[in-house]
């Protein structure tokens, strides 16, 4: 399906969902009934994620330019210890 843009001279514009290709060059307005002409507009892309986003464009960026890493990050707070017995008995690094 695909959004289909019409402005009414009296009401303004209003959208009509239709499939690819069925779109009338004139459509009755659903305020008043007089004859809307079709709009042209851009297509309607969603973007998607903001995180999944953020991740392809810093992969596009470090594509020419890859970030030289000098050292290891920096520790994330104090080493987490389990208190599960289970996890007593397992090999350590």
């Amino acid at each position: 399906m695909v959004t289909y843009s019409y402005r009414c001279r009296q009401c303004g514009d209003f959208d009509v969902r239709a499939p690819m290709g069925s779109a009338a060059p004139r459509r009755a307005c659903p305020r008043c009934g007089g004859s809307a002409g079709r709009r042209f507009t851009a297509p309607r892309v969603r973007r998607g994620d903001a995180a999944m986003w953020r991740a392809l464009e810093s992969t596009e960026r470090s594509a020419e330019q890859p970030e030289v890493v000098s050292g290891l990050p920096p520790a994330s707070g104090a080493a987490r210890v389990s208190r599960d017995p289970r996890h007593a008995r397992l090999p350590r690094p």
